[in-house]
């Protein structure tokens, strides 16, 4: 067992005979994923709100209901295909061609009410049934990693692919501060009404399949296949009953940190406030971004150097800083050092927080688990904001108090709510595992 009871065993998969093409790739699809996330998210939501005229309630549900239907085929359909059929990579194709063409129906079907919150709600029901596609790519590429890589590698992988994916997200949300104003010769909101992000958000998910083509189909042979334990060394109802503490550590953790993400750009142009312009917006995005590139470097020397637990308390501890800083000051030179900051928390508790959960998984239910995992992450980006952020903001707003106040308010109750995942995730690490692992010598 290890000394460190905050590290894990660390095995190895299958050999890939072609590591540096498979990598190649992988990371490949990784930057062109995050150049499309950049250029179509970061100013859908500023796209809701301020120029359809949507409540900041209903800005979030852009991402809370697809993010569900997301999870339910995560869950229930994508996952056990998965584990059954063993086929990760194809899982990815397919599911990245779907979403390409469903993103251009999504365009085609807003362009007809004429009504503005008709339009925002075609929009948002359009995107939940194209991410039933992106479900898809979303479960096969967490299984897929842990397939192609061991324990021991996976932070380090995660946190490159953080840093490429981050340089991706840089180009990303440039073009689309770019394109969402028409490069200053139209009006907030062009670059959506009449397509242009569409457009090339759908492309960019075409080129990302060519890459992909590169990487191994993944799964499990037939003799890892009978192997039906974990990578911890942890006794199976063990291990099964520290994997739910954690996911619900990372419940809190996640859901309080993301639940601020999608008003983020509300809160920052608002003109009584920061009132900042679309391209000084993509500026403090890019400097989050800069910020992941930058951790992803260390990723791995800080999983080898802590272990996973404790880099995961540190990300999280970071995370609730920035959130601080934002609920208490208006300095834009604070609010880009809180982007760093969240950059840092980002990468910090994804490739941590990866790894761990890996371990806790028997390889023959890797998808179907990952699924899990995968939930306290992508639920948190629409979930949390739906029914904590956006509700408190509109409340404050109705009570009479300042646009800012209110968003301030929000990103307080974000940080509170990821301290109690914190607190919770400290318990697990120091008190429930190492009891555990003594058990199981």
């Amino acid at each position: 067992m290890p000394t460190n009871s905050h590290r894990l065993n660390r095995s190895t998969p299958r050999q890939d005979t072609h590591p540096w093409r498979t990598f190649f790739g992988i990371s490949s699809f990784e930057v062109l994923a995050m150049f499309r996330r950049g250029l179509f998210y970061a100013y859908l939501s500023v796209y809701l709100r301020h120029f359809l005229g949507l409540s900041v309630t209903e800005t979030t549900l852009f991402a809370t209901l697809p993010m569900l239907l997301n999870i339910l085929f995560q869950t229930f359909c994508w996952g056990p295909l998965s584990d059954r059929w063993q086929r990760r990579r194809s899982l990815i194709i397919t599911g990245e061609i779907l979403a390409s063409f469903g993103t251009l129906a999504v365009w085609y079907a807003h362009r007809l009410p004429e009504n503005a919150r008709t339009i925002g709600y075609v929009i948002i029901v359009g995107l939940s049934l194209v991410e039933i596609f992106w479900s898809m790519s979303n479960v096969g590429w967490s299984a897929l990693i842990s397939d192609l890589y061991g324990a021991g590698d996976r932070t380090a992988i995660q946190g490159r692919l953080a840093s490429i994916g981050g340089l991706g997200r840089i180009a990303g949300a440039w073009m689309g501060g770019m394109f969402y104003d028409g490069a200053g010769r139209y009006y907030n909101g062009w670059g959506f009404e009449h397509g242009a992000l569409f457009f090339i958000a759908a492309a960019v998910m075409l080129l990302s399949v060519i890459p992909m083509l590169m990487v191994p189909e993944g799964g499990m042979g037939r003799a890892e296949k009978g192997r039906g334990s974990s990578e911890s060394g942890l006794a199976a109802a063990s291990a099964t009953r520290i994997f739910m503490i954690f996911l619900i550590a990372m419940v809190l953790i996640n859901f309080g940190r993301n639940s601020i993400a999608l008003i983020v750009s509300q809160y920052l142009m608002i003109e009584s406030g920061l009132g900042v312009s679309s391209m000084v917006l993509s500026h403090v995005f890019n400097t989050q971004s800069a910020a992941m590139v930058f951790t992803g470097l260390v990723a791995g020397w800080m999983g080898r150097r802590f272990g996973d637990g404790p880099s995961l308390i540190l990300g999280s501890g970071v995370g609730i800083v920035a959130l601080t800083v934002f609920a208490f000051t208006l300095d834009l030179r604070l609010v880009y050092l809180a982007q760093f900051l969240r950059g840092f928390a980002d990468v910090a508790i994804m490739a941590s927080s990866y790894t761990f959960a890996s371990t806790l998984m028997p390889p023959v239910r890797r998808a179907r688990l990952f699924a899990l995992f995968n939930a306290t992450f992508f639920l948190s980006w629409g979930v949390a904001g739906t029914l904590m952020a956006g509700p408190l903001t509109d409340m404050l707003m109705g009570r009479g108090f300042s646009d800012v106040f209110a968003y301030r308010m929000a990103f307080a109750a974000a940080a509170v709510m990821s301290l109690a995942g914190v607190v919770l995730l400290v318990f697990l690490l120091y008190m429930i595992l190492p009891r555990a692992r003594a058990a199981a010598l």
